[in-house]
């Protein structure tokens, strides 16, 4: 399972949840949650690569959760589904929740194969960069030193 995308999918509909899990489990490390609440618990204990949720929850809605998650969990990326066409749920999720892709319910098996692949693709340019820009720092700091040994002999 380590080598696989995992990917956490939150919704308060248990049908989705058993479908999503039945459709993609094989292909993907799938995890669930029936609610926001129980999504950070799983995020507390597991590498999630990518966050699919569902807008309209009672407790909190998705765009509510992606923002409540973004300090502590920047990395995994964003998918939204809603099955209304509600604009401004859609201008929250992009702005306030820092959502990759926006799918309405019911959703399509292939597209959003092909979202969650483009999502990770993602997921592993920002994470190679953040990689590349932490070894950066490290040589850049090493050749201060350098600097300022050679300047202080």
């Amino acid at each position: 399972m380590a080598n696989k995308i995992c990917i956490l999918y939150v919704d308060d509909e248990l049908n989705n949840l058993v479908s999503f899990k039945a459709v993609f489990r094989i292909k993907y490390n799938v995890l669930t949650a029936i609610s926001g609440e129980e999504a950070i618990s799983i995020l507390k204990n597991n590498e999630v690569h990518i966050i699919i949720t569902d807008q309209r929850m009672p407790q909190m809605t998705g765009v509510e959760f992606l923002e409540s998650i973004l300090g502590e969990y920047p990395d995994p990326i964003r998918i939204l589904l809603t099955g209304y066409a509600d604009m401004n749920a859609v201008i929250d999720a992009i702005n306030k929740g820092k959502v990759f892709h926006y799918l309405t319910k019911p959703w399509n098996e292939e597209e959003l194969d092909m979202t969650i692949t483009r999502a990770y693709d993602v997921y592993k340019q920002r994470i190679d960069e953040k990689e590349m820009n932490t070894k950066l720092t490290v040589s850049n700091e090493q050749l201060e030193f350098l600097l300022r040994q050679k300047l202080l002999s």
